[in-house]
């Protein structure tokens, strides 16, 4: 796990590609390199930050160049070793035992061919000398980031976007389409990007830079099809593919650790994680008594220690009481997006403890939800089928008994009240409608009523985006068209985006085996009433982890990654609030509404509403555009 950058025909590019790298320092305090060669009437630069995880020797240092080809590479193979045999039986002879060479010497193999074959998490930049070519390619899932920014014929690339920004000068203009984008979502989707002139490589691409001047964009990989050719597949085995991909996401020269929030899914992996290396660190959160009972969250950590003790796990505990005046510019640093969610938080506090007792790398069970319908949305999306179906006199008395209920007094919130609102507010809608309210910030006239009104084109053109996605599939199976969407949206647009950019702010790698294309491809194979089964969410994976975990952990309520937020509102970020609905940078540049935000402070402090989220969100959007549109901001960490 690194961070990588690079020019390609840029002006100057050795000093940018030098600023690019420095900006990544945190990916990879291990080591860094940079690579220069003539490229048409330029040069091509390649500059890498080392995170050294496999191969600790100088034998897998990079940028690597060997015969004619360069390459600098984030990520890790899972199938390495056995992409090596091959090699070796071909001929290939292998100084060192990194997977950078494996990927090397497959790309002078195979060339973009060897993509679909690569089983892991990546993104690269290649060049060959002999053809003056720069091929960059990200994984099939969007696991590692890429982000690139084009102007005339030169190029230029990097693992974050805070790096492109850096490397411009500061010169690169905010898209308040995106930004619409983020209030709607609480994230930026991978489709779109923050700034004007940037672009993500899309999960499962590549892209050819030509000494001509011709750049070509190939698609290698294609979840869509994917989930159309499982849906025709025999009955996978389930525990047999989470089982081997956990063993292969062990693999590595340095300690690996895991996530335990004691739910179903860092507790199965754990627990299988521990079969094969016994001891394993893990690590779990807990916050400040009185901040969980104000949320009223669920106590996760007796599960956590539960589970930690039966499989001889050592449970490393952090109790978080941030100060999150203080980690909040940090955090919307290091995003490089406006980023919402506060589970980020999480993920940062608990990689940086890891990192000070010398773990570099830590499995998560992020992408089971995703994949396995385990969100309570997915179940809410089917109730709201049966729903429909009850009179509607009867429903207008319960939306209007429901609509009376506080969701909060001054000394406790009440969850099941914010729920049956959130339920309430998309349950009579019809279905890519339903589901996308059932997970987005806000409906059509409360975004409109939000934001500038010359932004309403970009309302209807984000709305508009989500439709085409829902609606780009064959799937005959509801459960498995919302999965899909996950798949293909809010995985990699928020759950894998502030995975790597918070855990790699503390200079750690999160793997995450549910997201790996054999597990992935088995989850599409399986219809949705095993995954949905009565009320159950992840039916189909509860049933592969009750062969390993108690009964009590298998099907014990959802946990919560999540943070105290509506205690931190009502204490800790209320002036905060305060100032920005009256003073902010996004009022006063007429983005954001004055009045609008002002009746949700006020409706969220009476206790009628829950607008915690969108007011967290709120500040992330107006920390991230004052560093977005400052100059310096985009250079330089809180």
């Amino acid at each position: 796990m690194c961070g990588i950058a690079g020019t390609y025909r840029w002006p100057g590019g050795k000093a940018v590609t030098d600023r690019l790298t420095d900006t990544l320092a945190h990916r990879g305090p291990d080591g860094a390199g940079r690579y220069g060669h003539p490229a048409a009437d330029g040069e091509v630069q390649l500059g890498h930050r080392r995170l050294a995880i496999i191969d600790l020797s100088e034998t897998g240092a990079q940028p690597m160049v060997s015969d004619g080809l360069a390459l600098t590479y984030n990520g890790e193979l899972y199938n390495a070793p056995e992409l090596r045999a091959e090699l070796a039986a071909a001929g290939v002879r292998f100084r060192g035992t990194s997977d950078t060479e494996v990927l090397l010497e497959a790309w002078r193999r195979w060339g973009t061919d060897c993509l679909p074959r690569l089983r892991g998490m990546f993104a690269f930049g290649i060049f060959d000398e002999r053809t003056g070519e720069l091929v960059l390619a990200r994984d099939q899932l969007g696991i590692k980031p890429l982000f690139l920014l084009r102007r005339g014929a030169g190029l230029v690339f990097a693992s974050e976007l805070k790096a492109l920004a850096a490397a411009t000068g500061g010169s690169l203009e905010v898209d308040h389409a995106a930004l619409v984008a983020s209030l709607l979502y609480y994230w930026v989707p991978d489709s779109r990007c923050a700034f004007r002139e940037a672009e993500k490589l899309p999960p499962g691409s590549w892209l050819r830079c030509r000494p001509d001047g011709r750049v070509e964009r190939g698609r290698y990989w294609n979840l869509r099809d994917v989930a159309r050719e499982a849906r025709d597949s025999e009955p996978p085995d389930i525990a047999a593919l989470v089982e081997e991909s956990t063993r292969r996401h062990l693999l590595s020269d340095v300690p690996v650790a895991t996530f335990l929030s004691g739910g179903l899914d860092s507790s199965y992996l754990t627990a299988l994680a521990a079969r094969h290396q016994p001891g394993i660190s893990a690590y779990t959160i807990g916050f400040r008594a009185e901040d969980a009972r104000f949320e009223a969250m669920p106590d996760d950590l007796r599960y956590a220690r539960q589970v930690a003790e039966r499989f001889g796990v050592d449970l490393h505990e952090i109790e978080i009481a941030p100060n999150v005046l203080d980690l909040l510019p940090r955090m919307t640093y290091h995003l490089d997006e406006p980023i919402g969610d506060p589970a980020a938080i999480n993920t940062f506090l608990i990689c940086s403890a890891a990192r000070e007792a010398g773990v570099k790398v830590m499995l998560s069970g992020m992408g089971a939800d995703e994949l396995f319908a385990g969100y309570r949305k997915h179940l809410a999306n089917l109730i709201a089928l049966r729903y429909q179906r009850v009179p509607r006199p009867l429903r207008r008395g319960v939306s209007g008994v429901v609509d009376r209920l506080p969701v909060a007094t001054s000394r406790r919130g009440y969850r099941s009240v914010r729920f049956a609102k959130r339920f309430l507010s998309f349950a009579e809608l019809p279905e890519e409608t339903a589901f996308r309210r059932s997970y987005t910030m806000y409906d059509q006239d409360e975004l409109l009523a939000l934001v500038d009104p010359d932004l309403a084109q970009a309302v209807g053109d984000v709305l508009t985006e989500h439709t085409d996605v829902y609606q780009d599939n064959d799937l005959d199976d509801f459960v498995n068209r919302m999965c899909l969407t996950d798949a293909r949206m809010f995985l990699p647009g928020l759950n894998l985006a502030y995975t790597d950019r918070s855990s790699m702010a503390a200079s750690t790698e999160v793997r995450v085996p549910y997201v790996d294309v054999e597990v992935v491809k088995a989850a599409f194979a399986v219809p949705g009433d095993r995954k949905i089964a009565g009320r159950q969410g992840k039916a189909v994976l509860k049933e592969a982890a009750g062969s390993v975990l108690p009964r009590e952990i298998v099907y014990r309520p959802k946990g919560l990654f999540s943070a105290p937020l509506r205690a931190w509102m009502s204490r800790d970020l209320a002036p905060l609030v305060r100032e920005v609905v009256n003073d902010g940078v996004l009022v006063g540049s007429g983005i954001l509404r004055r009045d609008a935000l002002a009746r949700m402070v006020a409706e969220d402090a009476a206790g009628q509403r829950d607008f915690s989220k969108h007011l967290w969100h709120v500040l992330t959007v107006e920390y991230w555009y004052r560093g977005a549109t400052s100059g310096a901001g985009q250079s330089r960490a809180a």
